[in-house]
Order: C-alpha cells, then sequence, then structure tokens
C-alpha cells in the first residue's frame, strides 16, 4: 500500500479548476478522495471530466469563495453528497502586480486580502463546524515564500500570505486536541500559466527591480504536482501528528 492514501476521504480544493489547484485534485482523486473542484471559472468542470475519465469520484462546485455565503455552500455541498468533509485545500489565490505599498490602490487590496485571506477563512469556519462534530480534519493552506518573507511579491500579496500562515497556526493549536490539524505550505516560484504571465506583465513596474535578483536566481521552479504530492501527505493518516508547520517548497529558496 502506498504511503499517502486517501481512500474514503472527501476533500475541497479550491482553484480546482487549473494550476496547482487541478493537479491537487486530480492527484487526491487517484489516491482514493472524493474531491469537490472549487472555481471561480467554469474550468472546474474540466477538472472534473478529467478526474471522472480517469475513474475516480469529483464534483465541481462554481462560485466567488470570497463571499461567505458561497464558501459556507461548497461546504455544505460536499457534506450533502458525499457525507462528510475529511480535507480543505485552500489553494485559490491571485497576485498583486508586485505593487509596493506606496502604489497599492484600495480595490487591489480589497481584492488580494479578500480571495487570499477572507475567502481561506471563510471555509476554514465553515469546514470547522462539520470536522469538529467529527473530531477529525486537516487542512491545507497553500501560502507562498511571500508568507514568509518580505521580497517575493508586492504589498497586498506579501501581507496576505503572512495572514494566511498566521491563521493556519491558530487553527493548528486552538483545536490541536480536537483530531484538527492545520498546516501551510510554501511554494517559490512554480509553472502556471496565471502567475508566470502576472510577474512577466509586470515586470518592469515598482517594486519588481528588487525582486529580480531573486526571481532570476539559480533557483529552480517547480511543477505543480511537487506542490500537490506535499498537500497529499499532509491531508493524509501519514502526516497524523504533523500540524501547524510552515513548509517552503521552494527548491531551498528561503535557506538563502
Amino acid at each position: 500500500m502506498s504511503l499517502i492514501d486517501l481512500t474514503g476521504k472527501v476533500a475541497v480544493i479550491t482553484g480546482g479548476g487549473s494550476g496547482i489547484g487541478r493537479i491537487t485534485a486530480t492527484l487526491f482523486a487517484s489516491l482514493g478522495a472524493q474531491a469537490v473542484v472549487s472555481d471561480i471559472a467554469d474550468t472546474a468542470h474540466e477538472t472534473v471530466a478529467a478526474i471522472e475519465g480517469d475513474g475516480g469520484t469529483a464534483s465541481a462546485h462554481i462560485g466567488d469563495i470570497g463571499d461567505a455565503a458561497v464558501a459556507d455552500a461548497i461546504v455544505a455541498a460536499a457534506v450533502e453528497r458525499y457525507g462528510r468533509l475529511d480535507v480543505l485545500v485552500n489553494n485559490a489565490g491571485i497576485m498583486d502586480h508586485f505593487a509596493g505599498a506606496a502604489t497599492v490602490d484600495d480595490a487591489l487590496w480589497d481584492r488580494v486580502l479578500r480571495v487570499n485571506l477572507s475567502a481561506p477563512f471563510y471555509l476554514t469556519r465553515a469546514a470547522l463546524r462539520v470536522m469538529l462534530p467529527q473530531g477529525s480534519g486537516s487542512i491545507v493552506n497553500i501560502a507562498s515564500e511571500a508568507g514568509i518573507r518580505g521580497a517575493a511579491a508586492g504589498a497586498a500579496y506579501t501581507a496576505s500570505k503572512h495572514g494566511l500562515i498566521g491563521l493556519t497556526r491558530n487553527t493548528a493549536y486552538t483545536y490541536a486536541k480536537r483530531g484538527i490539524r492545520a498546516n501551510a505550505i510554501c511554494p517559490g516560484g512554480v509553472e502556471t500559466n496565471v502567475m508566470t504571465a502576472d510577474i512577466q506583465q509586470h515586470i518592469d513596474q515598482e517594486g519588481i527591480g528588487a525582486l529580480t535578483p531573486v526571481h532570476q536566481s539559480a533557483m529552480r521552479v517547480a511543477q505543480p504536482i511537487e506542490q500537490a504530492n506535499l498537500a497529499a501527505f499532509l491531508a493524509s493518516d501519514a502526516a497524523s501528528n504533523v500540524s501547524g508547520a510552515i513548509i517552503p517548497n521552494d527548491g531551498g529558496w528561503s535557506a538563502g
């Protein structure tokens, strides 16, 4: 039997229509999980189709998770369809164009914080209402290298990912004796269409100059599956004693 076994587990994965989220959802399903693929775009249905085509079990839920009612509805739909909720992967996120505090307008700040921090909070709150009575549950937050340093993104993104790490730690500590685990993964560069396009589009804007040497360093760019593999481990019973961990998955970037 594989060390990582998700057989029978029900997992909600946000941002599951593309990138790390899609790979995570398909991997979880291949390991036996029933995947609830959440995204604001209809591409979630494409992920579900791929999973079902490989013999897995999945369903899609389209909506803006920055709305607390939508977050509640995603969890409710998972429980209604599959009877429980074992894993929440808060993966959905957006970049901030590497804008420093001097040039971040209110709209960008609010949007980034809404998607990257408020949405994971809403989903965590909704998930805990199910997981706590069960006495078990694993929450995996996809944070960022920007959550542990100040030179990996702009002001809004950096603040949002620092906040997500704080949420992770507080959740892990608060519910440690009630069967809940919460961990955060901190990717460095990952080859996804959205993030790569954002970096290229804003390479010459304010704030990026200080970041350029880091992004052009010798550190390799990871593939989405390398983040998904770690998420699968943290979601599984193989990580039963791992909680409150903030794990860089960045090819050694944070070691410098």
